[in-house]
């Protein structure tokens, strides 16, 4: 088998495991991104750690290897009506390629690796952010960044202990003691010299601190009747993916929730992403809901305000009026008010009205027909190039 790999004029140091470790994690990095909708749609993957081991298919990796051909003379050509992606110059006798019947080639090696929950939203911190984050004097709070060693003490907690320092006061401690024997002039061999507390030194912590943009998310779903068990999952879905890549990438952030029917009212996050409801629709009832948080804790000139609203779309016909006046003030006060509508159903028509109606560039609709369009609209909805980061 012949290998083709960058020549090195020093076998001594070429690692053949740094390139196949470099290949292997690009092949990871594409299997997650080209499985991200079936991912992110996962059910299971609600209410659970960072630690969640997800399964993804990852193609394996084949040598670069000469093989015995019929030794044709010539090159192959081909005929003006080729593809990007053919190959000229094979036999296409059509043996192995059976459109007809089962095929006899060998098939592509496929296995399975295991990536955590938090690795998934890493690759979607990439590329996504909290659009229209202002950075302002008013809504920007002072946060701790980190604690820098600043010298040394005497006391602290253990994993600040500097063991460095500690050896060398010891040691210091003992040429002392040596020093003293040689001047009474006694023998200065000592045999035994255990650590004392006096020894001990540990690093002085200095905080610091930095200006971050704060921010308040709303997240509002309906679960009345017409959202069945496959709309809820798919709107949990979307929320937790959205929560919990908000609160890895921002360290100044709230995150409120609110469920409707006929009433919306704020519930907690468990309450939010595991209970199910039922009956009729007010779409207004959740809109409204979220304003009124807003105006009791998250005042728009201190806090970067996001609303983001999953629905199907059903609702009563004389709830749609309120419905859009309730969205248009949530783009007066919010920085950005997203709407999702899932699986839209047979009386969906709050989307059209709001498009048509709705004059605000803050506002962004998407629609999601299947659970692979979740990754999509995530995207849609956080465009890292409207932030302004």
């Amino acid at each position: 088998m012949a290998i083709f790999k960058e020549h090195n004029s020093n076998p001594v140091e070429h690692d053949r495991s740094i390139e196949d470790r470099r290949r292997h994690h690009k092949l990871v990095e594409r299997a997650i991104k080209e499985n991200l909708g079936d991912i992110l749609s996962e059910e299971s993957i609600i209410g659970e750690g960072n630690d969640k081991k997800i399964k993804i298919p990852i193609r394996g990796l084949k040598e670069y290897q000469f093989i015995y051909g019929k030794n044709s003379p010539g090159v192959g050509r081909g005929d003006g009506t080729e593809r990007r992606g053919d190959i000229v110059g094979e036999d296409k006798s059509g043996k192995g390629q059976g459109s007809q019947g089962a095929g006899n080639e060998e098939g592509e090696d496929i296995y399975e690796t295991e990536i955590t929950i938090e690795d998934v939203l890493n690759y979607l911190m990439e590329d996504l952010a909290l659009p229209y984050m202002s950075k302002s004097r008013f809504s920007e709070i002072l946060t701790e960044n980190s604690k820098k060693k600043s010298g040394y003490q005497k006391h602290g907690i253990n994993p600040r202990l500097a063991k460095k320092r500690t050896v060398i006061e010891k040691i210091k401690r003992k040429q002392s003691m040596k020093r003293t024997l040689r001047e009474i002039k006694k023998p200065d061999k000592i045999e035994r010299f255990p650590f004392k507390e006096d020894d001990l030194r540990y690093y002085r912590a200095k905080k610091t601190y930095k200006r971050e943009s704060n921010a308040a998310i709303i997240c509002v779903m309906d679960v009345s009747g017409s959202m069945d068990n496959t709309k809820k999952y798919l709107a949990r879905s979307f929320f937790f993916v959205l929560s919990r890549f908000i609160r890895m990438k921002y360290n100044s952030i709230e995150v409120a929730f609110v469920s409707h029917t006929t009433i919306g009212k704020e519930v907690n996050e468990n309450e939010f992403f595991h209970r199910g409801e039922s009956g009729g629709t007010y779409i207004s009832s959740g809109l409204n809901k979220a304003l009124e948080i807003i105006d009791k804790r998250y005042n728009p000139a201190h806090w970067n305000v996001y609303t983001f609203y999953v629905s199907d779309g059903e609702n009563w016909a004389e709830d749609n009026e309120k419905a859009i006046q309730a969205s248009k003030k949530l783009c007066e006060i919010c920085n950005m008010f997203g709407y999702a509508e899932i699986l839209p159903g047979t009386y969906s028509m709050i989307k059209n009205r709001m498009v048509s109606e709705i004059n605000y560039t803050n506002f962004i609709a998407v629609t999601i027909n299947e659970k692979k369009e979740l990754w999509t609209a995530l995207k849609t909805m956080l465009k890292k190039e409207l932030s302004g980061e």
